[in-house]
């Protein structure tokens, strides 16, 4: 085998209280991906989308992800990436960690999968570096691992898959772009001890009531006193979508990564549709183009074309 083609999903990170350590994979958008292995040590990018990608592979999230695993493999292989991308970049639903991971779990299958995946995890927070200045894995773990997923540590890494029962997720993407880093730039630097204390009670309440398919306790733990207040101010028509979402039926939910998206959990496909009319109905006021999914939970992370 000389190619292999996969789609790669987005993701939802920070999950309300959750910041930086746990996320959970969408069945949909996904990006599509075809990755060759050719017989010199370099990456070459394709870009056949509508977004203006780097064709420089240090520059290209999933070109840096590339050559950290032919770093580690060390022989004479390189690899063609040609890319179709759905999730626009700077969504907040996981577009770089999408295109990291694609490319590694393509590239691994390619090799014979020689690497685990908390290894290709490793390589694809190489991707995630270049697009956010910081490695991190709260998109990448569930993009690879399927599922919810909760990083314990990245230094050493530790992924812990989270069991969860049925849910769908709601998300509206506003057509305006956050970066990543200017939205980790105006974080706190110092966190009152109430608010961090209030923050790993919900935290560890959240990760049981998915444990114990507990919907009610999901519902009350998704609460967030650090990261929400500071960023809900780069959204228009937050606070509104958010209540609105509520009294359509959703569990609950907030920013996805670090925006424009806004994601909300539910139990059944009707509330989950219900939850998307609300959000259209709110947004449709503001003139700003956007786009809604509604989407199961992806169990499998990466799959294979």
């Amino acid at each position: 085998m000389d190619q292999i083609s996969v789609l790669a999903p987005a993701t939802v990170s920070n999950v309300v209280c959750g910041f930086d350590c746990l996320g959970f994979a969408l069945d949909a958008p996904c990006d599509e991906m075809t990755v060759r292995l050719i017989g010199s040590p370099q990456v070459r990018i394709f870009n056949r989308g509508m977004y203006d990608l780097p064709s420089d592979p240090e520059k290209n999230v999933a070109g840096a992800a590339l050559l950290a695993l032919m770093e580690k493999i060390g022989e004479p292989v390189g690899f063609e990436v040609e890319f179709v991308k759905h999730i626009k970049p700077g969504s907040g639903i996981g577009s770089s960690s999408a295109s990291s991971c694609g490319a590694v779990v393509a590239a691994n299958k390619l090799l014979g999968e020689r690497f685990s995946k908390l290894e290709l995890v490793d390589f694809a927070m190489e991707g995630e570096k270049v697009a956010s200045g910081e490695k991190h894995a709260d998109n990448v773990a569930p993009c690879i691992f399927g599922g919810f997923v909760i990083v314990r540590s990245i230094d050493p890494l530790d992924i812990i898959a989270l069991d969860s029962p049925p849910l769908l997720a709601t998300v509206i993407h506003p057509q305006i772009e956050i970066k990543t880093s200017e939205a980790r730039a105006i974080l706190p630097k110092e966190v009152p001890l109430k608010s961090a204390v209030k923050q790993w009670s919900n935290l560890g309440s959240l990760v049981a009531g998915l444990a114990q398919s507990d919907y009610s306790l999901i519902a009350r733990s998704m609460e967030d006193f650090i990261v929400e207040p500071v960023r809900k101010a780069l959204i228009p028509k937050y606070d509104e979508v958010k209540a609105a979402s509520l009294a359509a039926g959703a569990l609950g939910g907030g920013i996805s990564g670090s925006g424009p998206s806004m994601f909300m959990l539910s139990e059944t496909l009707s509330k989950a549709e219900s939850v998307e009319a609300a959000m259209c109905e709110v947004y449709s006021q503001t003139g700003i183009k956007f786009h809604t999914y509604v989407s199961k939970i992806n169990p499998d992370g990466v799959r294979f074309l």
